[in-house]
């Protein structure tokens, strides 16, 4: 009778342990969700003030690259008047010089350009909060690190949103133009009129540039997996020649042209972020291994 009233006791108390786990399992599922909330409403504020000022966003953000007035294209004039300074048999300034975009855009929808205003918005919105999402995110974590843990990745949300930002940036001034001059001049016969649809064009200069801005994020995503000991400097050095056919996928993937111009100025950077990833890789073993001999 006794070993029962014993086991009855530790049954108890196992419950009472399991039910404190699920809990505190529940009680960080909460958390999250108002880190999540709070991000989202960070987000839906900025696209508010997007929408409030769409005018002045839709002619000189979103339109911006279909203009041969765009900074990219007055820099590539600028470049082939530089090229043919110095080499005038080889290179010659035309040909660098953008002076015609054909793009013309339709509606073919009654809400069309409303549906327009409203999912331009929400991009511009959450281009501008994704930092914000960042810091609640590092929020979340920062409790469940140790003292050093949280010295070591105390540059997160700042390096995860220069990375971010750099990667729309160069999405936006480098891709997005490289990518309109070429499809927009593109004809399989002059029988043919391209007329572009105002989702396919708002589809094309998002995609172009968020997807960068996620592609950039490669440093961040390398830190995380060292700092786990799965991924290390001389595994990264090994394996850098596959690196380099996965980013000429990902540079064809990302570029929806074929001509190799633009595969090659979207690849140059993405070998530059690998090879960053390396120095990173490196830092933290480094770190490890002297924490190891400090233990």
């Amino acid at each position: 009778m006794a070993n029962l009233g014993k086991k009855l006791i530790q049954a108890i108390k196992d419950k009472g342990n399991k039910l404190e786990g699920e809990m505190s399992f529940f009680e960080h599922l909460e958390a999250l969700r108002w880190h999540l909330i709070r991000a989202a409403l960070a987000i839906v504020v900025f696209s508010g003030v997007s929408f409030a000022y769409y005018d002045q966003i839709f002619s000189g953000i979103i339109m911006a690259p279909a203009h041969t007035s765009f900074w990219t294209y007055r820099m590539m004039c600028g470049m082939g008047d530089f090229f043919q300074s110095i080499l005038p048999s080889i290179f010659k300034a035309k040909d660098f010089c953008v002076n015609s975009i054909d793009i013309q855009l339709i509606n073919t929808e009654m809400a069309g350009q409303f549906t327009l205003q409203i999912n331009s918005s929400l991009m511009i919105g959450l281009v501008l909060g994704i930092p914000y999402l960042f810091w609640e995110l590092w929020r979340f974590i920062k409790p469940a690190l140790h003292e050093k843990e949280r010295k070591a990745a105390s540059g997160f949300v700042f390096y995860a949103s220069l990375l971010f930002l750099l990667g729309v940036l160069f999405g936006y001034y480098i891709i997005t133009p490289l990518s309109l001059r070429f499809l927009a001049g593109y004809k399989v016969s002059d029988s043919i009129q391209n007329l572009f649809s105002i989702d396919s064009y708002l589809s094309s200069v998002s995609t172009l540039t968020l997807a960068t801005g996620v592609v950039f994020q490669l440093p961040i995503l390398v830190y995380i997996v060292a700092s786990l000991g799965f991924l290390t400097p001389k595994l990264m050095r090994s394996s850098r020649r596959y690196a380099i056919v996965i980013i000429l996928i990902i540079a064809a993937v990302v570029t929806p042209t074929p001509d190799a111009l633009t595969m090659t100025v979207v690849a140059i950077p993405l070998f530059v972020l690998y090879e960053l990833s390396i120095v990173v890789a490196g830092v933290v073993e480094r770190r490890r291994k002297a924490k190891e001999l400090a233990s």
